[in-house]
């Protein structure tokens, strides 16, 4: 697996259990989603991802958008 797919694997479980938090529990968890959706939009522009650099270091092979 490839760094820029782990990525998206990561921000995908992280939207759905925030998602499924803000109905068991409580609504101010959808500030969480719009968190991971907002850091999307930022390292599609910036290139700047904080999950693909600990992915890097932890030995993954890199991918087109994160190296």
């Amino acid at each position: 697996m490839s760094i820029d797919r782990a990525v998206l694997a990561f921000a995908g479980v992280m939207i759905l259990v925030s998602l499924a938090l803000s109905q068991l529990h409580s609504p101010y968890w959808l500030w969480f989603t719009a968190f991971v959706g907002l850091n999307m939009v930022q390292a599609s522009f910036t290139g700047f991802c904080p999950a693909a650099m600990i992915f890097k270091r932890l030995g993954m092979k890199a991918g087109c958008a994160f190296s």
